[in-house]
């Protein structure tokens, strides 16, 4: 008998998870035996892990749940020692789009019974620490930063939602613009003799809920997209985000767009939205691929980017600029 364990987070989710969560239990356990468990912190969560007795994890969350999880394991040295599954109980869900992972928990927990697991890359940055989906920095960070901002603000008065909008307009009056070096695989793009407005290192191809910065990045394919953005000007900002909206930003004359396994950063100082989780600042990055690191339970006649539409919360269909959950 199959055994999974599943893992939510105690401080993430919306009031309709609840309900999900068990129409997607009711799937799993019909093949199996399913356990939940709580955290709420990488403590709690590193107890979990290490009594989960070979049972197959499935993480119950979005993309800073995936992170989390995905980080201890790289941590405990356990990254590919079984299969991992999602239930997309997030709000922008990036990874699960990109990767054809239905974003219905229930639909998502039947990929997860039929499907056999398949090997997926992984993001490593210098301080050992894992990058699933994506990791940006500049103005889109920036927009991130003042999004949570709001939306804990907001929060309080069941506003919430309207924090990604407010920290995206917020961004887009006076975005961080950065004097960087930006070297892919040895080969550097950007110097500090030009302005930088916004860089992503992309292993799946959507952050903040479908915004496809990276639309061609396939987890799968053995290499990073990197995108640069020097769309300084305001003109050009708002040129800059119709054509993303469009999936045209690639072959703008301001914009860097190319493959590598390795990428390093530096400069000014710059925060980073690692899988939507924000830190920083820092003067100097490095990010590299590790392939095929995580046996995970994705959709097998997948098209890459075609779940990735753009949600209604997505800063670019207001004009805004990025965000992630």
């Amino acid at each position: 008998m199959v055994r999974y364990l599943v893992i939510t987070n105690d401080t993430a989710g919306s009031d309709d998870d609840g309900h999900a969560l068990r129409l997607a239990l009711e799937v799993l356990t019909a093949a199996g035996e399913a356990q939940v468990v709580s955290t709420s912190s990488p403590e709690e969560l590193d107890d979990v892990l290490a009594d989960r007795d070979g049972r197959t994890i499935v993480i119950a969350g979005g993309d800073g749940s995936l992170h989390a999880v995905i980080d201890r394991l790289h941590a405990r040295g356990e990254l590919g020692d079984g299969p991992v599954g999602l239930l997309p109980l997030g709000t922008g869900n990036d990874f699960a789009r990109g990767v054809g992972v239905p974003l219905e928990p229930d639909e998502a927990a039947r990929l997860i019974v039929e499907t056999e697991p398949t090997p997926v890359d992984v993001i490593v940055d210098d301080d050992s620490h894992v990058v699933v989906n994506a990791v940006h920095l500049g103005a889109s960070a920036h927009a991130s930063r003042k999004a949570a901002d709001w939306k804990s603000r907001l929060g309080k008065v069941r506003l919430g939602i309207f924090g990604y909008p407010v920290g995206a307009a917020i961004s887009a009056l006076n975005p961080p613009i950065l004097r960087l070096d930006v070297t892919v695989d040895g080969e550097q793009v950007a110097d500090r003799s030009s302005h930088v407005l916004m860089v992503a290192v992309g292993n799946g191809p959507s952050v903040g809920g479908g915004n496809q910065v990276t639309p061609d990045a396939d987890p799968e394919d053995g290499t990073l997209d990197v995108m640069v953005s020097h769309s300084i000007g305001r003109i050009t900002r708002l040129a800059m985000v119709w054509d993303m909206v469009r999936r045209k930003h690639r072959t703008r004359r301001d914009v860097d767009y190319l493959e590598g396994r390795e990428v390093t950063v530096a400069g000014d100082k710059f925060y980073i939205s690692a899988d939507g989780e924000i830190s920083g600042p820092y003067t100097s990055r490095t990010w590299r691929l590790h392939r095929r690191a995580i046996p995970m339970h994705l959709d097998p006649d997948r098209d890459t980017g075609a779940g990735a539409g753009w949600g209604p919360r997505s800063p670019f269909s207001q004009l805004a600029h990025l965000r992630d959950d």
